[in-house]
């Protein structure tokens, strides 16, 4: 009975610890000497845990399209923000602020976006200045 209560008991903590392997500190994926500004339109948004991700579509000057794919807080974080699914849907133009990543991919770190109205909003997340962490 107690081998199988010890067993249970080990389960359960590497279950919780699982999530914490995965996620990473703002500096290992993201470089702060690479701000940036992105305008785009968003199509598709994923409120998953531990990270949201908004992919975007970014016209180049020579019409060309590039994705982007810019991470978010957690939804939690995200929704006490105020932003919600109703504050931005896919197809909306957009514009981010936040910090590439280190290698150099089309992936970033949002740290706020604005809106065609000039409405602001905090991403949450790991970025300096983002209302996350460092709020």
């Amino acid at each position: 009975m107690r081998t199988t209560f010890a067993v249970i008991v080990a389960l359960v903590a590497w279950l919780m610890a699982a999530p914490l392997v995965a996620h990473h500190a703002f500096s290992s994926e993201f470089d702060i000497n690479k701000p940036l500004k992105l305008t785009g339109t968003l199509t598709k948004w994923e409120m998953i845990n531990p990270h949201s991700w908004f992919h975007m579509d970014i016209k180049q000057p020579d019409g060309t399209i590039v994705p982007w794919l810019v991470e978010g807080g957690s939804p939690n974080q995200l929704i006490r923000l105020g932003v919600t699914k109703n504050t931005l849907k896919v197809g909306t133009e957009f514009t981010i602020e936040g910090y590439q990543a280190r290698d150099g991919t089309n992936k970033a770190v949002g740290r706020n976006f604005i809106l065609a109205d000039g409405s602001r909003y905090l991403f949450g997340g790991s970025a300096p200045g983002a209302g996350g962490a460092d709020k």
